[in-house]
């Protein structure tokens, strides 16, 4: 059983994950490669003077596989409680089981609904449903977390990498029992 899942590998997502695997949590990442991060050309991106989104996402992928997270080109279709966590079913006939589940479906809400996640009218516009969270990013379901643009969050890449970010540090935070703190210092 994965410690954490994270569904949609755009900022938030690959975000959220490069942080899980970071922290030796047990990561996997489910991406359908249909998010609207591949389709923009990024020049207000912190650090990156310009940058294409499927090259964004190519490397926000490859930062999350570097410390461990499991990538799965696959699209999750069913996102089920289970005794210990969850069982989330893909496209492709995958099962996977997670303690933890990290949304970032980007505009997408149909999977939050449909796994009795609550919604609401976004404030984003062309965002006309997301996911309801509380300030850590925690859903109505026990478990089920959500980040970026599906948590209501400003679409911005850098705003939902930000977010994908805090959220699983939120998420670790849980797991470990005590504030997760990651920083990384220059080598001499």
């Amino acid at each position: 059983m994965y410690e954490i899942a994270v569904i949609g590998a755009g900022p938030a997502g690959a975000s959220a994950a490069l942080f899980a695997a970071k922290a030796g949590k047990a990561t996997l990442l489910i991406d359908n490669d249909k998010g609207m991060t591949r389709r923009g050309w990024y020049e207000n991106y912190y650090g990156i003077s310009e940058i294409g989104g499927p090259e964004l996402v190519e490397t926000g992928h490859k930062q999350a596989v570097k410390f461990g997270a499991k990538l799965v080109a696959d699209q999750a279709t069913s996102i089920s409680k289970n005794g210990e966590g969850f069982t989330i079913q893909t496209e492709s006939g995958g099962t996977y089981e997670a303690k933890h589940v990290i949304l970032a479906t980007g505009a997408l809400t149909d999977l939050a609904a449909q796994s009795g996640v609550t919604t609401k009218d976004g404030t984003e516009p062309r965002i006309k449903t997301v996911v309801a969270v509380d300030a850590a990013g925690k859903t109505n379901i026990e478990g089920i977390w959500a980040a970026g643009t599906v948590a209501g969050v400003s679409v911005h890449a850098i705003i939902t990498a930000g977010d994908g970010a805090k959220v699983a540090v939120n998420v670790i935070s849980e797991l470990n029992g005590a504030r997760y703190v990651d920083h990384d210092v220059l080598k001499a």
